[in-house]
């Protein structure tokens, strides 16, 4: 059998794929150097994790300064007091933002799919994305002044013959609070991603349904849904990989000593003894704890999906 040859001075396609994507490798090359420098060159602090480490100290050092105590400050986390109730609330934080939230921005480009009338279809888009671009300590201070006992929400409940309720010093309360705030803030912005996938759906496929005689209602269930699928399978893994990390910023804005029942987590913790307190090593012992949990359940997230669904990260 002749093989064939490529013709002298003829591209191999490799070469001629990275000459025509050339624009797209540019454009992405800011964003790739900045994950490097941001996200991986970081990675090789995690070795403070096992070190007595002072800042300032070298990682490595040949004359004794760094000084190794391996598993002690793992140890430490295991063995302190707060880390069941840390454990506890992270986790319950974590599972009650999927289960009440990560439905919310699917059902909301659902509807606003089916939404004819451009211009309003824009604006309540634009109206959907703005919370995400507030403050965070401006979002936190809005919610905090609805749920005092004179503000908005016990306002609400009076006009309705109920009695105020301390949502600020209860500690019942917090995980809803959060819970709902973290929905206000996300969910338009969250749509984006299942509005590209139906813009990509073939047209004909709803053509075709409705010449059968199907509702818009049965499309959306028997074809949207359907061809959105691998986007909500990778979206659901990303969340279950993001359990031991809550939204630390803003617990940090809302909490206060009576909540902390309920609202100190991981992240906080790692805040006021990584940094207010200096102990630097055991802070990094903490994040890392929880990014190796966080990396397993990904891994386990993502093997589930494909045997489930067929779709994955990998």
């Amino acid at each position: 059998m002749k093989r064939l040859s490529l013709k002298p001075g003829a591209a191999r396609p490799g070469q001629r794929l990275r000459r025509e994507n050339r624009e797209l490798y540019l454009i992405m090359a800011p964003v790739l150097v900045m994950v490097f420098i941001f996200f991986y060159l970081p990675m090789f602090g995690v070795v403070i994790a096992f070190q007595d480490y002072t800042p300032g100290d070298p990682f490595f050092s040949l004359d004794g300064t760094s000084r190794w105590v391996g598993l002690r400050h793992f140890k430490a986390l295991f063995s302190s007091i707060y880390f069941p109730r840390l454990l506890r609330n992270t986790v319950t934080l974590s599972v009650m933002n999927i289960l009440c939230g990560f439905w919310v921005p699917i059902v909301f480009a659902l509807l606003l799919n089916e939404i004819l009338h451009l211009r309003y279809k824009k604006t309540v888009q634009t109206a959907s994305y703005m919370p995400y671009f507030i403050s965070m300590v401006v979002a936190a201070g809005m919610v905090i002044s609805f749920i005092e006992r004179d503000g908005l929400v016990n306002k609400l409940i009076g006009l309705f013959g109920g009695d105020p309720i301390s949502f600020r010093t209860d500690p019942k309360w917090f995980p809803v609070i959060y819970t709902v705030t973290n929905i206000w803030k996300t969910f338009g912005w969250n749509s984006i991603l299942y509005l590209s996938s139906m813009a990509s759906i073939d047209p004909a496929l709803y053509e075709s349904a409705r010449i059968a005689g199907a509702s818009r209602f049965q499309q959306a269930i028997h074809i949207t849904l359907p061809m959105i699928a691998p986007t909500i399978a990778i979206m659901l893994i990303f969340a279950v990989g993001d359990i031991m990390t809550s939204n630390t910023d803003l617990i940090l804005l809302m909490y206060n000593s009576a909540t902390m029942r309920t609202a100190d987590v991981f992240g906080t913790y790692i805040y006021r003894e990584g940094l207010l307190t200096g102990k630097t090593s055991l802070g990094t012992a903490i994040g890392l704890f929880a990014s190796t949990v966080n990396f397993i359940l990904v891994f386990i997230a993502n093997k589930c999906s494909n045997k489930i669904s067929g779709n994955g990260l990998f």
